[in-house]
């Protein structure tokens, strides 16, 4: 007599069809796009490239506008994303989108990949020093327990 497994829901799939990567233009983030662009290209996956806006107290920034210094630095991104695509065209093909949001990058990570139904996560590894303390967005997504996490250094 054999037990019979009760059947549990799989989308069908051998591997991860969505695969969110956090980016803030630092070395390691854009190596984490690099890693998670390649992971995409192999599996067929949709790379879907994120960057959060960070947003200042109020009073904290005052008269600086910080706004549209984030706005800036999303714009980068996506113009060196779209750059790089460009440059591989014909040799690698990766289906991306980029998504911005604004708040702190781990509630704007989190909610990306919630959003996106990502089935994996790539992040940089924290390159501030007080992070090896306190806990870097990395750090905090793997102990989520949500996702499978890659941490690129």
């Amino acid at each position: 007599m054999t037990e019979q497994h009760a059947h549990r829901f799989e989308r069908g799939t051998d591997g991860p069809k969505v695969i969110v990567v956090g980016v803030d233009g630092s070395d390691s983030s854009l190596r984490a796009a690099a890693y998670a662009g390649g992971l995409a290209r192999r599996q067929h996956a949709l790379l879907a490239v994120v960057y959060v806006q960070p947003v200042m107290p109020t009073g904290a920034a005052f008269g600086a506008p910080v706004a549209e210094v984030t706005d800036e630095i999303a714009e980068d991104l996506v113009a060196q994303i779209r750059d790089a695509t460009e440059r591989t065209k014909g040799i690698f093909d990766v289906r991306w989108e980029f998504h911005t949001f604004r708040g702190d990058p781990y509630n704007g990570l989190v909610k990306a990949a919630d959003d996106l139904k990502a089935d994996a996560v790539v992040v940089g590894a924290s390159e501030q020093a007080g992070h090896r303390i306190v806990g870097s967005v990395a750090v905090r997504l793997v102990k989520a327990g949500r996702w499978p996490v890659t941490v690129v250094p």
